[in-house]
């Protein structure tokens, strides 16, 4: 019998139509590296950005809604 591969398996539609293929891609990525998720990657991009420290006012008025 012919071992298919996990993401084989994860690339499969569902049933109902929904695809949540790309969690469960992930999924098995991470229980196949055996490492846990890297934590604070995106303030660690942030932190990196050309625009900190610009001195941006992201300020907005505040204007009343539709009647």
């Amino acid at each position: 019998m012919k071992k298919r591969p996990p993401f084989k398996l994860a690339s499969e539609p569902r049933s109902d139509g929904a695809s949540d293929a790309v969690p469960k891609r992930a999924a098995v990525s991470r229980v196949i590296a055996g490492k846990p998720p890297k934590r604070g990657g995106i303030l660690a991009a942030l932190r990196r950005s050309p625009l900190v420290g610009a001195e941006l006012n992201l300020g907005r008025s505040h204007e009343a809604g539709r009647q």
